[in-house]
């Protein structure tokens, strides 16, 4: 079979912008990252917008200005509650490092045992002898990548900020020219689709944050009964990390049992662990499929395989964005679907 060069030539052009296609999105993957976030917030903050503009704000602009001035109230609100009492401990725990560090060094305490049974000490110290402190910490540039971090997160949050306001302010009429560019028949299914994906997304958002916010509550109210210094920062701290599926829940447990064990003892270390054994459990196969059933609802099958896909896939992010993109997935699929059973209808009706 011949085969003309004509093709040859488009079939290489469409691998080409393929992979020039990929290759913008890599080197853009932080922006990416922060229009999804951006785009999160928005439909996170719409609903808002919206009740502003049916009691008498007419103007969207008034209204997503009103919704974003409202929202970075509450956020300072809420830092002038726990901002004092996380600097605080904050300073607190700072001080104490060199007590932990003595103990440990001396044998005290539950890893004052375990480094004086394994020699950790005399090994650090080893270490630091042949290669130095920079080859056993890796301090190599480190406070130039900090001081690029914090650089970095201060622009990604003004720009987020930024960039939710404008889809508040702009995403109807963006919807819109989109639905516009579409054939005439196709309109109503396309804004009914939409509509259905906006509350998917708006529900998993919502969803999210209530779980953190009860992991957060419940570690605190745990760490204050136990005893545990720094019980509201390690309580927020859960609730940040609690944000991300998965390993957030984990990489917190690990943080708040460290100290525990290093406050109080292997007792009160040993219940902390329990707790969060347990409250994951919880979360994972109660917690979450309830919240999120009711909210994106999905299945609680589809949502935990949807978010061991996403991890596999793309690590947190594919984790995060896992749940709302099955979601849509199924808004889509209901909808061919029910086109394709009217279509059967019209085609097996009598005449």
């Amino acid at each position: 079979m011949r085969v003309e060069a004509r093709t040859v030539v488009n079939v290489l052009l469409i691998v080409l912008g393929f992979v020039l296609l990929l290759a913008v999105i890599w080197l853009s993957r932080q922006v990416i990252t922060w229009v999804l976030v951006a785009l999160f917030l928005a439909l996170a903050l719409n609903p808002a917008v919206e009740f502003f503009q049916r009691i008498g704000i007419s103007r969207r602009g008034y209204a997503a200005a009103l919704t974003s001035f409202l929202t970075l109230l509450v956020i300072l609100g809420l830092g002038s509650l726990f901002v004092p009492t996380l600097v605080g401990e904050a300073n607190d725990f700072v001080g104490a490092v060199p007590d932990y560090v003595q103990d440990v060094s001396e044998g005290r305490g539950p890893l004052g045992d375990l480094a004086d049974r394994y020699d950790l000490v005399e090994r650090v110290r080893t270490a630091v002898k042949s290669g130095g402190a920079s080859g056993v910490l890796g301090l190599s540039g480190t406070a130039l990548t900090v001081t690029k971090s914090i650089l970095t997160t201060i622009v990604a949050a003004v720009t987020i900020a930024f960039m939710t306001f404008f889809m508040l302010l702009e995403g109807p009429s963006w919807l819109e020219r989109f639905f516009a560019l579409l054939p005439e028949g196709s309109q109503e299914r396309a804004r009914r689709v939409g509509v259905q994906i906006y509350k998917t997304i708006g529900g998993y958002v919502t969803g999210n944050l209530l779980i953190s916010v009860v992991a957060g509550i419940a570690s605190t109210v745990v760490l204050l009964v136990t005893g545990v210094s720094f019980a509201v920062a390690l309580g927020l701290l859960v609730a940040i990390l609690d944000l991300v599926p998965l390993a957030g829940a984990t990489l917190a447990a690990i943080i708040v049992t460290t100290v525990a064990f290093i406050d109080q003892g292997w007792i009160v270390g040993l219940i902390v662990l329990v707790f969060f054994v347990v409250y994951q459990q919880v979360e994972n196969h109660i917690l979450q499929p309830l919240v999120y059933s009711r909210t994106v609802q999905l299945s609680p099958l589809a949502i935990l395989i949807s978010v061991l896909i996403g991890a596999k896939l793309a690590g947190v992010l594919g984790a995060l964005g896992a749940i709302p993109v099955a979601g849509a997935l199924q808004v889509i699929l209901a909808e061919w679907l029910r086109a394709r059973r009217e279509r059967l209808a019209i085609t097996t009706a009598p005449p």
